[in-house]
């Protein structure tokens, strides 16, 4: 397949090279939806790959190692400057960026997109907790919609409406990992859930500590798996309104997200007990509801997934445009 590129001077054997570290890194890391999987179209994965090798590297700067805050955010500057860059310098040992310089000029792609994920990063550095749902779903704004624009426009989709219906996808997703999470999370010194929720149910921070699904906790994880289900719920648009092979990617992503969060409410929402997953047991599951996914009715609680739709989602709860 040949590897797409708009500047002359840039070796195409580099540029494989380059490609390849960047799908090696995709590879390397779980997520709750497959990235530059078999099912998106092949001319759009040298630079889903890209995209992803620079959004994780960028994630692990601000997450992993043993290193300071202060290192941390000098990391995230260099990764802008050298994003910057890349946009009209090409560099053959800086492989990442390589191929994320090629895919931007190729595909047309907004930097100001990058541009929001590294503020997101950024604030995983220096913010630990949420007090407003508004305030999370800014984050979000930031942390994983910008993903979707980005993947829609190296499709060369650029419609406002899909732009909206992939933004409240991605909230969605980016919340399912959340609660899934909220363990892990907080053993990191993070929690996500916003704390007016907490405050409004009477949970208390010291049963996280204690590793105790208590009843409140269990309300306000309801209470907020509600809202993750409708922003799911407006985020079937883009599922539909684009073609192709990306159409079954971004189904299949869809029902993975789904499956997750039907599976926290199945198990009353114990992440101590056990961490909802998706695994091989779940790809025959995943594959027929994407080949079904017309013939599939989904509303008035109808499970998506063959799971069980969670309890009082939407009651009680606001509906979210992300």
């Amino acid at each position: 397949m040949p590897i797409p590129t708009t500047a002359a001077h840039i070796d195409a054997a580099d540029l494989r090279v380059a490609y390849a570290e960047c799908e090696r890194l995709a590879r390397a890391h779980y997520e709750n939806f497959p990235v530059a999987s078999r099912l998106v179209p092949a001319r759009m994965r040298p630079h889903v790959a890209a995209l992803y090798a620079f959004a994780r590297t960028a994630d692990d700067f601000a997450d992993e190692g043993q290193r300071t805050d202060a290192e941390r955010l000098r990391l995230l500057d260099d990764w802008q400057n050298r994003l910057h860059a890349c946009v009209t310098e090409c560099v053959a040992d800086d492989r990442v960026f390589l191929a994320l310089g090629a895919t931007i000029r190729a595909c047309h792609l907004p930097v100001s997109l990058f541009d929001d994920l590294l503020s997101a990063f950024r604030q995983d550095i220096t913010t630990h907790r949420y007090e407003t749902w508004a305030s999370l779903l800014d984050y979000c704004r930031r942390s994983a919609n910008p993903v979707g624009r980005l993947v829609l426009r190296i499709a060369g989709i650029d419609d406002p409406a899909l732009d909206r219906s992939s933004d409240a996808l991605c909230t969605a997703l980016q919340l399912t990992n959340f609660w899934q999470d909220l363990d892990r999370d907080w053993r990191n010194g993070r929690l996500y859930v916003p704390l007016d929720d907490v405050s409004a149910e009477g949970a208390r921070t010291s049963d996280l500590d204690d590793r105790r699904m208590t009843e409140p906790w269990q309300r306000v994880l309801r209470r907020v798996a509600g809202r993750t289900q409708l922003s799911f719920e407006a985020g079937r648009e883009v599922c539909d309104g684009v073609r192709g092979r990306l159409r079954y990617e971004l189904r299949c992503t869809w029902l993975g997200g789904v499956r997750i969060l039907e599976r926290l409410d199945r198990v009353d929402y114990d992440v101590f007990a056990r961490r909802p997953h998706l695994g091989a047991g779940d790809l025959g599951a995943l594959v027929l509801g994407t080949l079904r996914w017309d013939a599939r009715r989904s509303r008035g609680g109808v499970s998506t997934t063959g799971d069980a739709r969670p309890r009082d989602a939407g009651r009680d709860v606001p509906a979210t445009k992300p």
